[in-house]
């Protein structure tokens, strides 16, 4: 059965498409977008072995670059996504049922996990730890030259500072609107599930075919290599250090290249297994899992600070949420924090959305938005006030116990000292070590999905380009440590100058989103 037509860009209709019935589950690869972002990773890390020190001061001058020019730009449009967003959730449009199918093809529990640990493993484990206790030893400077220091007050604070770059305004540029772009013009009119579909409604098909498209592709696709190998490699270096804590074992770069080939071989297997199957079933333990031990802490913890904590830093977050969000007095606490970390998300955005696109089918469009830009950062705020949270009461209760070693900004060593204060601190260390490694695992084989459909088109990739991308993240994250920090911390810079074309990718969205969801709402009878 065929689509009889296709919405050009100046509302005309033109000719006819496939519809998603009709598109076709196999095919070649683009291999322009396959050559160029594999050989632009590996010119990076040969580059960093040759010269690690040029090539990150390089980085840091193009990061600067970046966060100079283009950071007010990502703060509004941060800002008018989620006010977009959530705006579309209103009236008809909310009830516009998504991506070509009367009914979700996968349950509601598993759906919601899908979402929410893809974006949260690919640095909450980290972070969740350590932003907490390091805005509490040095006061973010939008709370002013007065603000409290290391008493309760100053806990609260520190929480919603970090709730502001975990939370709503973050989340909602993960595929609240982009994912109902991409929804239409795959699963309805045909378009390939690329990056350049969602420039298809400004471009025309100028985009589909050619260099720009190829460009737009490539961009995304390095943002999120970038953005998923820091993760990985970043998880190598926090469990060796945990198992040398606790058991002794030495913390080497055998170690951590061991740790990280279990780990290559888990995500690598659950992305072949597919996103019906091992994808689901990672994100589905990750959070049977992470709630039990939330739970556990909740209960057995710090339990009066906590009950106390998240509603008091959730009101401090609302309260400050527009002076944080359009903060730019201090340029360098900034650019470490706040763009860092939305540059993060921006990079992570078209990849991101074809994955909820993938996943949200035959969900309405309130469902979809409500999750992504609602319920998710409420829960990540959660999980940010359990574990971080039960740091900084400890820290409250017996300064420098999680302040001393966390100092030199060592994550890894934030999380073992707020573990091991745990009611059965060993055991919790171990597990929350496990958690971690589940957790970025859930990240690693939802990407090297989504990469995946990228080099195909569409949302079934062959499994040998599965395994491909897979093996490739995990070799660039041995590589990279293999140098120390350094090269996993110009990695981590470069996603951030990844999101400048990405950010251009996804601002169409804006109006095109809408319009989208407008003309559905005509079509679906509401």
């Amino acid at each position: 059965m065929m689509d009889t037509s296709r919405t050009s860009p100046s509302g005309t209709v033109t000719q006819a498409v496939p519809d998603a019935s009709a598109t076709p589950q196999h095919g070649g690869l683009d291999w322009p977008v396959f050559i160029i972002s594999g050989g632009a990773m590996a010119v990076f890390v040969i580059a960093a072995l040759i010269n690690l020190e040029g090539v990150s001061a390089l980085i840091e001058h193009a990061f600067d670059f970046s966060t100079t020019y283009f950071g007010a730009y990502w703060q509004a449009l941060m800002i008018v996504t989620f006010l977009v967003a959530v705006g579309m959730t209103f009236g008809r449009t909310g009830r516009v049922v998504l991506g070509g199918l009367d009914k979700p093809d996968i349950s509601t529990p598993r759906w919601m996990a899908t979402i929410l640990c893809t974006l949260l493993a690919g640095g909450g484990v980290f972070w969740a730890a350590a932003e907490p206790i390091a805005h509490f030893t040095s006061p973010p400077p939008v709370f002013g030259p007065d603000a409290p220091v290391g008493n309760i007050d100053a806990a609260y604070n520190a929480l919603a500072q970090s709730f502001m770059h975990w939370g709503f305004l973050g989340w909602a540029v993960l595929g609240s609107l982009t994912g109902v772009v991409f929804m239409h013009l795959h699963y309805e009119k045909g378009l390939p599930l690329k990056p350049r579909t969602l420039l298809y409604p400004l471009f025309g098909e100028r985009v589909m075919h050619g260099p720009i498209g190829t460009l737009v592709d490539v961009c995304c696709v390095l943002a999120v290599i970038a953005g998923t190998v820091g993760p990985v490699g970043f998880l190598g270096i926090q469990l060796s250090y945990g198992l040398n804590a606790l058991f002794g074992i030495p913390d080497t770069y055998a170690t951590q290249l061991v740790l990280l080939a279990i780990l290559t071989v888990v995500y690598t297997l659950s992305a072949v297994s597919g996103v019906t199957r091992g994808i689901q079933f990672l994100s589905s333990a990750n959070v049977l899992i992470g709630g039990a031990m939330l739970l556990f802490i909740v209960i057995m913890g710090p339990t009066e600070f906590l009950l106390k904590a998240f509603p008091l830093g959730m009101v401090d977050y609302l309260k400050h949420i527009v002076p944080m969000a359009v903060f730019r007095a201090d340029s360098g606490w900034l650019d470490s924090w706040t763009l860092f970390f939305w540059g993060w998300f921006i990079g992570f955005g078209p990849l991101m959305a074809m994955l909820v696109a993938r996943i949200s089918r035959g969900r309405t469009l309130r469902q979809m938005v409500l999750l992504i830009t609602i319920l998710s950062p409420l829960a990540t705020c959660v999980w940010f006030t359990i574990l971080g949270g039960s740091g900084l009461a400890f820290e409250l209760e017996t300064p420098g116990s999680v302040s001393g070693p966390f100092t030199g900004f060592n994550l890894s060593a934030a999380l073992i000292a707020i573990t091991q204060q745990l009611p059965f601190g060993f055991i919790m260390s171990v597990l929350f070590l496990i958690l971690s490694a589940l957790f970025v695992a859930t990240t690693g084989d939802s990407m090297t999905y989504a990469i995946s459909m990228v080099m195909s088109g569409h949302d079934n990739p062959p499994r040998g380009v599965r395994v491909f991308w897979s093996l490739i993240m995990g070799i660039v994250a041995a590589l990279l440590i293999s140098m120390g920090n350094g090269g996993i911390n110009a990695l981590q810079s470069f996603i951030v100058v990844t999101a400048v074309p990405v950010s251009l990718v996804l601002l169409p969205s804006l109006w095109n989103a809408p319009r989208i969801a407008r003309q559905m709402a005509r079509e679906q009878g509401l």
